[in-house]
């Protein structure tokens, strides 16, 4: 009698999250690098959108200026690398390579565009500069190359 080996599809889902994690932990590596880059050449300052939207979500509030950068900066972390797996399961869904790093991009961009201005912690697209439109897709696409290329090469096919 023959048995079916179910830890396989269970072994390629757990290692396409895995490898997603990883992947979008060094896309948040370089997209921090370009923001940084960016803040230094434009004498622009932080942004705290991302952990205001995760304050207003989650109904929690930082108890200082201090706590809120704190704050600020686990969300764009832990949130970076949580996109990672997004990457994972296009690989699992069959989207590969640039297909997938462009299917990511589109996501990721396009919820910073959307989620933000619903939940009214950034002004709607229609409002932004053409340079700070600009700026943020130059940011989204910088991560999603970074973690599309450091996905394709530990998926290794």
């Amino acid at each position: 009698m023959q048995t079916k080996d179910v830890t396989k599809p269970i072994g390629k889902f757990g290692s396409a999250i895995g490898k997603g994690l990883i992947a979008g932990f060094v896309g948040t590596v370089a997209i921090t690098a370009s923001q940084m880059i960016e803040m230094k050449l434009t004498k622009r300052k932080g942004s705290t959108v991302p952990a205001d939207a995760v304050s207003k979500v989650l109904h929690v509030r930082p108890t200082s200026h201090e706590a809120k950068q704190k704050f600020s900066q686990e969300v764009h972390w832990t949130y970076g690398t949580l996109w990672g797996i997004a990457r994972g399961l296009l690989s699992l869904a069959g989207v590969k390579h640039w297909t997938a790093t462009t299917a990511h991009f589109a996501a990721v961009l396009g919820t910073a565009m959307i989620i933000e201005p619903r939940l009214k912690v950034a002004p709607p697209i229609k409002e932004w500069s053409k340079d700070d439109i600009l700026k943020d897709i130059l940011h989204h696409a910088v991560y999603a190359i970074a973690a599309g290329v450091v996905y394709d090469a530990l998926m290794n096919d």
